[in-house]
């Protein structure tokens, strides 16, 4: 028999994160579930941890390597009608994570739902900041644009089998599926239910490639797209002084706002680099840069929900984990 869902989960190095998903995945409401970690050379103790749990491991070469054809390869070996995607760096919140992601595609109309991000104590002012306008606390059963993200999201099998996952862009290929699969007429839906903690521990550096690789990947997308100089300063200046205003609220210290400029900057330097780079083929020297590095204003409402949290072992999510702060 089809399991309810498969899991399909891509990893490099994340054995510092990886048992933790997998032991959230498997306190979830939904039982019977497949999961697939797609290995893209891990030199850490990944393997090792995920064979402790029911879990398939499948590796792909790290020249091989990026994230449409990891999916695809993942989604090759799944047996259900309904894909999970995570990031090996995300955990669930709630035990329903899995439930409430996968109610939107009931509908066969829908080919696409994902869910909540929040940070963790150690995340960058600014990466909550983007958290909070990207992942909102309210439902959207019918998105009106495209996008989503892969690090929490849900897909259909067979809609997949029609256009599987664009593997020649260095990243963003969950907004150019969920472009396509809008203009195909299917549905996107968004539920703030489906909480994960996204761990996103960079270096500067890191934030910056990051960026960049989705500049790169947005302008292939939408090869009518701009971003000048202009853009940069703009989009810069206007994101710092929105979240110097919401630093001035939560009462940080000035050392928030070195935190700020840094992660600013390298955001939308990054993508303005991207824009002006994006013509040029993913290289293994780009995926290299991208993939393995040398190291690897509104008043914030607190949402409750009526569902008590993962207890995982030795981790403290935070202090309300259903917190958007």
């Amino acid at each position: 028999m089809k399991p309810t869902c498969s899991i399909v989960i891509r990893a490099y190095n994340e054995d510092k994160h990886i048992g933790r998903l997998l032991s959230g995945i498997f306190q979830q409401t939904v039982k019977d579930v497949q999961v697939i970690l797609v290995d893209s050379g891990s030199t850490d103790a990944t393997i090792e941890i995920a064979s402790t749990y029911p879990v398939e491991v499948i590796h792909i070469q790290p020249e091989e390597f990026t994230f449409g054809h990891s999916l695809n390869w993942g989604i090759e070996h799944t047996y259900a009608e309904k894909v999970v995607i995570a990031s090996a760096h995300v955990y669930p919140v709630y035990p329903d994570w899995l439930e409430k992601l996968l109610q939107p595609l009931e509908s066969t109309q829908t080919a696409l739902s994902y869910g909540k991000q929040r940070g963790m104590e150690t995340t960058k002012f600014s990466e909550n900041m983007v958290f909070q306008q990207w992942f909102p606390d309210h439902t959207v059963n019918r998105q009106d644009h495209p996008f989503c993200n892969n690090a929490n999201a849900a897909i259909r099998r067979d809609i997949w089998e029609n256009h599987p996952y664009d593997e020649h862009l260095p990243a963003l290929e969950d907004l150019a599926w969920a472009n396509w699969a809008q203009k195909q007429g299917y549905q996107i839906a968004y539920t703030g239910e489906a909480e994960v903690i996204h761990v996103h521990n960079e270096t500067w550096q890191g934030v910056f490639n990051r960026y960049r690789r989705e500049g790169m990947a947005f302008k292939r997308i939408y090869p009518q797209e701009h971003f000048s100089f202009i853009d940069f300063i703009r989009l810069f200046s206007a994101n710092t002084r929105i979240d110097f205003q919401e630093m001035q609220r939560q009462r940080k210290g000035m050392a928030t706002l070195n935190e700020i400029i840094q992660f600013r900057w390298a955001q939308f330097w990054g993508t303005y680099q991207g824009y002006r780079s994006s013509s040029g083929p993913l290289t293994w020297k780009l995926k290299q840069t991208f993939y393995y590095p040398k190291s690897s204003l509104q008043e914030v409402h607190t949402i409750t929900r009526d569902v008590d949290p993962i207890p995982y072992p030795e981790t403290v999510v935070s202090k309300n984990p259903g917190s958007s702060e």
